[in-house]
């Protein structure tokens, strides 16, 4: 990505008569930003998936509107690896600022499509280089103004690159109909431009590339979704009828495509009146306010952010867990500290969110891994808000949330929601029958939560005044200290009630390794070639997905059965760990170790497997 270390021994040859590799290959395209070539990267990773093949594409993008750097990088592999890759074998250069630096940072045997005036092929001699004059051959298609000759420029190297790698011409006009569905003229205009493409390399490079791409049945039923719009159709199901949120990047996309959701589904067809509000408010510690009254109405309500967001949402954060009530938060992380890199991501936000605000503070936090679980987790974060009559927040990040992934469809929900202990009839019958009385803040049953009413509940039992300062069972006004810690302990009995609720951590591997691997979030996308890595270097290891805070029992019960664990984190500071530490048994820390990725790339399985190696090797 222009980045990656320079040359290294590479798996494929520049020999055209060697044995290809077939369906494991690494797709690298430099542009600009705002030059158009998203549709057209996007054509190249559906063609691939409609052969068959497993895929995900993961755009790099600058942080301004246009006119810098943008990679996107398309990963195909047949075993359905699809995390990060850091070997690429195709690259394709059309940016001027980076081609150079693009060209050194590949592996030796790598394939480079370049646009001719870039002039690149004197730079390596164990690349093999095809320059391609893309402005001349568009050219041959007449009467085209310039902007769209500089659009179709990308759609070219689109048919160069399927004919190098063997992907069916039917697919590319496939991807190019759902691309630009009901605009038969631009498909026609895209699929000239591509053929342009693909002839010249026929013409003048007749050896294909030392990869291929060969027809296979891995993606039968499957889609190509992102998590953010995973996350918003799960808001939808989930019931949300509330959004308040300002745009900040990774999760603007998230509001917008909930916004639309719900102006096709919230709106009835007859009346034209809609069931559900959107606000852009003037910034994010306004979004929290309106989610928390819109909670405490008893709406179903929501707000999008990343960490700067999060920041501003502290006091309003301590003001939902302390007079309870409930609120989903979906955080899709991004690299700080302060503005840090907006387009990068990071799962650094962790310490953040667990204890968020001033005083005693500790949130429910789902943490999906895969965009099915961007799905799910959102829908459970307002059964849990609702149930815990808490913010409830849901940590995804940019590479899980705004890059694009292969799943299976998600599932219709089942069953009703989840509305917890609202004060109804039956409620106060059953209270009455063990000689108790509605309070607001008082625990009924031992797990640690209390009943609520919201607006307009018939039970006149059920009044009291909301507070967010120091308040005793029956929500009246206190300063006493004694009647403080009551309260105070029974939110800590609470936040323990949750444990069995979350969704419990995911073990994969031999449950039987003395080596563990915890990792959480997008770095699921890693976990099994790490795996496979491990063991084809001697180290058997099994590994736990974390999905919540808090911690599931299942999460000790792991430590506690492997000789030694390595906690990945994607931070500098090892946050997960710390949380760990700050959690579990003294007797299970010293088995811990720490492994780290942190420069706003997503995580590769190499370097997962060469930090447990190396200190496997040192015997640390």
């Amino acid at each position: 990505m222009g980045t990656t270390p320079a040359a290294k021994p590479h798996r494929s040859s520049t020999n055209p008569a060697a044995k290809p590799v077939v369906n494991d290959f690494t797709i690298h395209v430099a542009t600009v930003n705002g030059s158009g070539s998203q549709s057209s990267n996007m054509v190249l990773m559906r063609s691939l998936f409609q052969m068959g093949l497993p895929v995900s594409g993961k755009n790099l993008f600058p942080s301004n509107i246009q006119g810098l750097p943008t990679w996107f990088t398309i990963r195909a592999n047949k075993a359905g690896y699809l995390g990060r890759r850091v070997e690429v074998d195709l690259m394709v250069c059309m940016n001027p600022q980076t081609a150079r630096a693009d060209v050194q940072a590949l592996h030796a045997g790598a394939t480079c499509i370049y646009d001719a005036p870039l002039n690149l092929k004197g730079l390596r001699s164990d690349v093999r280089f095809l320059e391609i004059p893309f402005a001349k051959l568009i050219n041959e298609i007449p009467d085209l103004d310039n902007r769209l000759k500089k659009l179709l420029a990308n759609m070219c190297y689109v048919g160069a690159v399927a004919q190098l790698a063997g992907i069916e011409t039917k697919e590319i006009e496939a991807a190019l109909n759902k691309q630009f569905k009901k605009k038969p003229k631009a498909v026609a205009l895209n699929m000239k431009a591509a053929e342009l493409g693909a002839a010249y390399v026929r013409e003048h490079y007749g050896d294909p590339a030392p990869f291929r791409a060969e027809r296979m049945n891995a993606t039968a039923g499957k889609i190509i979704i992102e998590g953010n719009a995973a996350s918003a159709i799960g808001a939808l199901m989930a019931g949300c009828s509330v959004l308040a949120w300002y745009p900040i990047t990774p999760s603007s996309s998230l509001c917008e495509t909930l916004i639309s959701l719900a102006k096709k589904y919230r709106t009835d067809p007859q009346t034209g009146k809609s069931a559900f509000a959107a606000i852009q408010a003037e910034d994010e510690l306004a979004s929290i306010g309106m989610v928390l009254g819109a909670g405490w109405a008893g709406a179903r309500s929501m707000t999008a952010t990343s960490g700067p967001g999060i920041s501003l949402m502290a006091e309003f954060a301590g003001f939902g867990y302390y007079a309870e009530v409930p609120a989903v938060i979906v955080d899709v992380q991004r690299t700080g500290p302060s503005t840090g890199l907006p387009t990068r991501t990071q799962q650094a936000d962790l310490l953040e969110v667990a204890y968020l605000s001033h005083g005693d503070t500790q949130h429910i936090a789902l943490i999906p891994g895969t965009v099915h679980e961007c799905y799910a987790h959102v829908m459970a974060a307002f059964d849990l808000a609702e149930r815990f009559q808490t913010p409830v927040f849901v940590l995804s990040d940019l590479d899980l949330g705004m890059n694009s992934w292969m799943a299976d469809p998600l599932p219709y929900p089942k069953g009703d929601f989840d509305r917890g202990k609202v004060l109804d009839a039956k409620a106060v019958a059953e209270l009455k029958k063990a000689g108790k009385r509605f309070e607001r803040y008082r625990d009924a049953d031992g797990d640690g939560i209390p009943y609520r009413t919201v607006p307009g509940n018939e039970n006149s039992e059920g009044t009291y005044f909301t507070r967010g300062s120091g308040h005793d069972e029956a929500a009246r006004y206190t300063e006493d200290h004694e009647a403080y810690v009551r309260v105070m302990d029974r939110l800590a009995r609470k936040y323990e009630t949750a444990r069995t609720h979350v969704p419990a951590p995911e073990p994969t591997g031999d449950a039987k390794a003395e080596i563990g691997l915890l990792l959480y979030g997008s770095a699921e996308a890693c976990r099994q070639e790490a795996l496979d890595k491990l063991a084809a270097a001697g180290i058997k290891a099994a590994a736990l997905r974390v999905k919540a805070l808090p911690f599931h029992p299942d999460v000790a019960a792991f430590v506690k059965a492997k000789k030694r664990v390595y906690v990945l984190d994607l931070n500098r500071d090892a946050q997960m760990l710390k949380l760990l530490k700050a959690d579990l048994p003294v007797e299970l820390l010293a088995k811990l170790r720490s492994i780290r990725h942190y420069d706003g790339l997503p995580v590769h399985a190499q370097t997962v497997c060469d930090q447990i190696a190396a200190l496997e090797k040192e015997g640390k």
